[in-house]
């Protein structure tokens, strides 16, 4: 599918994977929306891409608030019309902690961010998908590993994301009579600032050793949605797992 004049937003994309995505589908001809919580992150991504104006459309953004999220849309549709490409991929994870010493707060926390926040963009993104002609198109949402196995002592992230792989499937079937497609890449290790300690300082197995974990270079989770995004209307990748080869996922060690 040509890329020509689509528009694409991207939550969480000031840093890591988001960053690297919104780089390469600009490379490509996208159109970019960047959402997240800081301007300057966001800024520093469409300074370091180059493109004009016309292309870019930066949105401070909390995405766990349902007006700051109506704003975004607001903003896309007012600038660019349409929406051909959400990738939900705003996220965000507690350090590895025994169960009963996750505080509500905590919890809440990751939950809103990682599934209430992609719902409330999922919405956005229906009643405009399904308002503008030609309607559709693909919803992208970044799931995780911990969508299907946890690591020991991530009890919330792990709920988090086995929820938004419930979302994903439910907008795959609730969006197939308006051309609206959903797909979920959930990713192992993408070398970022979170997972940057991983290849030397070890991260806790379920046998209560520490052991490295090696890392992927997040550039090939960016062509991972790439590839997903052009894809045209009739085709779908319901899930897709990219990790690094050699991480104890199997099995989790």
């Amino acid at each position: 599918m040509n890329s020509t004049e689509r528009i694409v937003l991207i939550t969480g994309a000031g840093t890591g994977i988001g960053r690297r995505t919104a780089l390469l589908l600009w490379q490509n001809g996208y159109s970019v929306v960047l959402a997240g919580r800081r301007v300057e992150p966001l800024t520093q991504t469409a300074d370091e891409a180059g493109v004009p104006d016309s292309r870019a459309l930066v949105v401070p953004t909390d995405i766990t608030d349902p007006d700051s999220v109506s704003a975004l849309f607001a903003a896309v549709v007012d600038k660019f019309g349409r929406l051909d490409v959400l990738f939900n991929n705003a996220g965000v994870s507690l350090p590895q902690m025994p169960l009963e010493d996750v505080s509500y707060e905590q919890w809440r926390m990751v939950l809103d961010t990682c599934l209430t926040g992609a719902f409330l963009c999922t919405q956005q993104a229906f009643k405009l998908m399904k308002a503008q002609r030609p309607s559709g198109v693909r919803i992208i949402n970044n799931g995780s590993l911990s969508a299907q196995r946890p690591r020991l002592n991530t009890a919330t992230y792990t709920a988090a994301k086995h929820a938004v792989t419930g979302l994903t499937k439910s907008t795959a079937l609730d969006g197939r009579s308006f051309n609206i497609t959903c797909g979920q890449i959930d990713i192992g290790n993408a070398h970022t600032v979170m997972t940057a300690h991983m290849p030397t300082g070890g991260v806790l197995q379920p046998d209560g050793k520490e052991i490295p974990e090696p890392t992927v270079d997040a550039d090939h989770i960016a062509r991972a949605v790439l590839y997903m995004a052009n894809l045209p209307l009739d085709v779908n990748v319901p899930f897709m797992t990219v990790m690094a080869a050699q991480m104890p996922f199997m099995g989790r060690g």
